[in-house]
């Protein structure tokens, strides 16, 4: 490993700050469609968050594997910040 100290700093290659990591796998989100009743596990690029002025215009939305439905639910504060930390796509809506 290379390294340098400049003011007591050492300055570390981005391979060797790396060194060790193990990918991590997709965080995987449980859901279910109100209308088939299928059960099922979404990765985060099949939901999308958007949220709105309001909690009535803040929700997200997937399309159920099983049945091919358009499926819109809301999201509450909690939901909100486990979605975004998940990595979900989020669009901001804007009042009129």
């Amino acid at each position: 490993m290379s390294e340098s100290v400049t003011s007591g700093v050492r300055a570390l290659s981005v391979a060797s700050a790396f060194a060790g990591m193990r990918s991590v796998a997709p965080v995987r989100f449980r859901a279910g469609c109100p209308d088939c009743r299928g059960r099922f596990e979404l990765t985060a690029s099949a939901l999308r968050l958007a949220i709105g002025a309001s909690s009535r215009t803040t929700f997200y939305s997937f399309t159920c594997p099983d049945c091919g439905a358009a499926v819109r639910k809301p999201a509450g504060e909690r939901v909100v910040e486990l979605l975004t930390g998940g990595g979900v796509r989020t669009l901001r809506l804007q009042a009129p």
